[in-house]
């Protein structure tokens, strides 16, 4: 680690704007290192707290009672969300969907804290192109849990042409992609009505679970939220 507790691991364009990799010292955690995304010079996500994240694939799982199961994710992120999916025996397939090139680059050039971990698992791949646009489009093959955690919110979007997917009509294509029993999960930082209506015009059962945490850095309490149906 530098002097300065700062070490930019990556810095490039992508079309929603500058993405940065870094790593860095806590200063008021010494000894405790992070690896922090920002995109267009906003905070994304750190390696710090990521119960939310885990959370997204653990709940998923227990909803669904199967064996063998084949699970999307869409957004790879810091990896968190795909390392909990494959901790479990049940689970026999991973693809995880990834828009930006770049990040799938992280993870190739093992820039990511779990990169190691996430390679060196079978189970796991990696394809690079548009979830949104692959849910949409007619299904070449059924999953049996699909986990999102790409926006920031259903209402809240990084690209205006991901909002399609958070209505009914889009929802009704995501249950294309789902196997018999599948279970859709969707991460967010705030709760919101208007998907839970729709998730409820879309599935047979719909729950919404909140993560809370405690985050020392701004000393408060922060609660996620993720969006269940089946």
């Amino acid at each position: 680690m530098s002097s300065s507790n700062l070490e930019i691991l990556a810095y490039e364009q992508s079309p929603l704007g500058p993405l940065c990799l870094r790593r860095r010292e806590l200063l008021s955690m010494p000894g405790t290192v992070v690896t922090e995304v920002t995109l267009n010079h906003e905070f994304l996500m750190s390696s710090l707290y990521t119960e939310s994240e885990t959370a997204l694939a653990r709940l998923a799982l227990e909803m669904h009672p199967g064996v063998d199961l084949r699970v999307l994710i869409g957004g790879l992120g810091l990896g968190h969300t795909a390392a909990a999916a494959i901790e479990s025996p049940r689970v026999e397939e991973v693809v995880v969907m990834e828009l930006l090139p770049q990040v799938a680059g992280w993870l190739e050039q093992d820039l990511l804290p779990l990169s190691a971990e996430l390679k060196a698992d079978p189970r796991f791949g990696v394809e690079v192109g548009d979830f949104f646009a692959r849910v949409a489009a007619p299904p070449a093959r059924r999953f049996d849990l699909i986990l999102v955690d790409i926006d920031h919110a259903p209402d809240n979007h990084l690209d205006h042409a991901n909002l399609p997917f958070y209505s009914p009509e889009g929802l009704a294509s995501v249950r294309d992609h789902m196997a018999p029993r599948g279970v859709l999960a969707v991460w967010s930082s705030a709760d919101s009505a208007g998907f839970r209506s729709a998730l409820e015009q879309s599935f047979d059962e719909v729950r919404v679970e909140r993560v809370t945490f405690h985050n020392d850095l701004v000393d408060e309490t922060v609660t996620d939220w993720i969006f269940l149906a089946r």
